[in-house]
């Protein structure tokens, strides 16, 4: 452990994320784990994180005071609810630390208020922590470019494990969005979500969401762009939910040589 270690708190710190989180900071150099903290009221504050997460005693107990681990911190890892998220996002930025959020289902609001904390913190947000999914947002923007709307339909296919609250995925959405700017539309004007009865014929730029629910899936994303005699699909497996906290550190290192501001991944990979 180095002096110039980034320290890093992990949010959320009880759930499956949040030890899968633990585990990857504890074993990635450059970062130390700084705190960890869990929901006001848990039984579990006060136990060791590592022993939480599998790795023995590491010395740092889980709290619930989430400002007083954030000032002594470089940065904060938050896979956790929208409404949790805007609440660590104002922390943060009276902290003035790296905030990476990687919690999906937020509001246009939610989305707003986390976008004015970064006025002070610098937050690094993506429905997608993984390399090879923002990898395939950019293939998928290419695509829908140069496939036009009139000749080409897209369908996003999506499957999780059974315990996902939010739907369509932040990682469906955040495809979506990329076709959408491909071909200079508003996604929100143009999803289509559910489809059920006598819908009559798909109208023409649609971009078409399905969502599948079951098991113990990581994430399952296709995207199907589909014309007269011929499809192409565009896809990413994603097997050990490892690869999205080993995505949100190297982010939080990025964000540390960085002014306050709202970015993505695509920023951290190089890809915008």
């Amino acid at each position: 452990m180095s002096e110039t270690d980034m320290k890093l708190v992990v949010v959320g710190a009880a759930g499956r994320m949040g030890q899968t989180l633990i585990r990857i900071v504890h074993g990635m150099a450059g970062v130390r784990l700084h705190a960890a903290v869990g929901r006001p009221g848990s039984p579990l504050i006060g136990r060791d994180a590592g022993e939480l997460a599998g790795l023995g005693p590491i010395d740092v107990a889980i709290t619930d005071k989430p400002l007083e681990a954030f000032v002594e911190a470089d940065g904060v890892l938050d896979f956790t609810t929208p409404a949790t998220t805007v609440e660590f996002a104002g922390l943060a930025a009276q902290a003035r630390i790296v905030h990476v959020i990687g919690t999906t289902g937020c509001s246009a609001d939610d989305e707003a208020k986390i976008r004015a904390a970064a006025r002070h913190a610098r937050v690094i947000k993506s429905g997608n922590m993984s390399l090879g999914v923002n990898l395939l947002g950019v293939l998928v923007q290419q695509a829908a470019r140069a496939l036009k709307a009139a000749d080409w339909d897209i369908e996003i296919l999506e499957m999780h494990h059974k315990h996902k609250v939010d739907a369509p995925s932040g990682t469906a959405l955040l495809l979506g969005e990329a076709a959408a700017k491909a071909r200079g539309i508003a996604l929100a004007d143009h999803s289509v979500r559910v489809r059920d009865g006598h819908t009559g014929a798909r109208p023409e730029g649609a971009i078409g969401f399905a969502t599948l629910r079951g098991g113990s899936v990581v994430g399952e994303h296709s995207v199907i762009l589909a014309g007269e005699g011929e499809q192409v699909t565009l896809s990413h497996s994603a097997t050990d939910r490892s690869i999205f906290a080993r995505g949100a550190v190297t982010a939080a290192l990025w964000g540390r040589n960085q002014k306050p501001g709202f970015y993505s991944m695509l920023d951290v990979l190089g890809l915008n």
